[in-house]
């Protein structure tokens, strides 16, 4: 069995949700008024640590248990053949285009109170 972040292992799911977050690029930072966001499916995403430093692509999967994403592009090969995505930590990535599909989203980093009241 795989390896667990200790850290996220006896953690709910809706508190795990809520830490698989990145920072944002310049450009969303001065466009939203905050550092970071959660990375979601459709994200597109630049690695900024690691052996793939510097690759950009979108999201594919997000692993809430592990804290890790599949991007788009960022596989490695195996000895027998074939090819396995590889896992990257959701911290050593940087959010370069954000997916606002979702309206509770797209209303949540713009600071309006139009997605959800409560």
């Amino acid at each position: 069995m795989a390896k667990l972040n200790a850290k996220l292992i006896n953690v709910p799911k809706h508190q795990r949700d809520k830490m698989i977050g990145a920072t944002l690029s310049d450009n969303l930072r001065q466009q939203y008024h905050r550092r970071g966001a959660r990375v979601i499916k459709g994200d597109s995403v630049k690695i900024l640590r690691g052996e793939y430093k510097g690759v950009e692509g979108k999201v594919e999967l997000v692993h809430t248990k592990t804290g890790t994403l599949q991007i788009e592009g960022v596989q490695k090969e195996k000895v027998k053949g074939g090819s396995v995505k590889v896992p990257i930590h959701a911290s050593n990535v940087m959010i370069t285009s954000l997916n606002l599909d979702d309206k509770m989203r797209s209303a949540r980093l713009s600071g309006s109170k139009a997605g959800g009241s409560k």
